[in-house]
């Protein structure tokens, strides 16, 4: 087997890189605070174009923060639409899983991947953007952090966040008449603590 200059083999280099890359992304994995979906809420409302309000909730929610080195954390967050409803209406549920609207059978999954951020952001509040997918069509959208009640936002205190988005703009294009476009989110997500916390 061939040596370089420095004695060492090539084969060696390689495994010391790999164990370099494996500690890396373990240590990626340890600084991911997972968000606790017990704790949590993500909701959205609708106004009908004759006035009615409907409130709708996701029941199933995932995701994580993550710690991006530099000081700086990213939010995953994954909703499911299999059993999203509208809070006091069956019909309306049905409609909010079917074709028309977040279509839970083809696409089964809300994902959002936040822009890499400062905590300091959870302290102020503030615009946070990133990457929405829903219905197979991924877009840039907002949310606006209200400022943190606590020292600790996520553990000691509901980190809230609420936002606005069109659904026409991911293929949600049934019933116009009957629903406005405007589709607004609201979030209140808590972490599980680590021991010690």
């Amino acid at each position: 087997m061939a040596v370089n200059r420095r004695g060492r083999r090539p084969a060696c280099r390689i495994r010391v890189a790999l164990l370099a890359l494996a500690a890396t992304l373990l240590a990626a994995v340890a600084h991911a605070a997972a968000i606790d979906a017990a704790a949590s809420q993500v909701g959205f409302h609708l106004v009908t174009r004759w006035g009615q309000s409907l409130d709708g909730r996701f029941n199933t929610i995932r995701g994580a923060v993550d710690d991006m080195g530099g000081d700086l954390r990213r939010v995953r967050l994954i909703l499911s639409t299999s059993d999203v409803e509208i809070v006091g209406h069956p019909g309306y549920t049905r409609f909010a899983r079917g074709s028309g609207f977040f279509d839970a059978e083809r696409w089964p999954l809300v994902e959002f991947i936040s822009d890499p951020y400062p905590p300091e952001l959870l302290q102020t509040g503030g615009a946070l953007g990133g990457t929405l997918r829903m219905r197979g069509v991924q877009r840039r959208e907002v949310f606006v952090l209200q400022p943190a009640g606590c020292a600790r936002p996520g553990i000691d205190c509901d980190v809230v966040a609420s936002g606005r988005v069109r659904r026409g703009d991911y293929g949600m294009r049934r019933w116009r008449v009957a629903l406005g476009d405007d589709v607004r989110f609201s979030l209140r997500m808590r972490l599980r603590a680590e021991p010690g916390q």
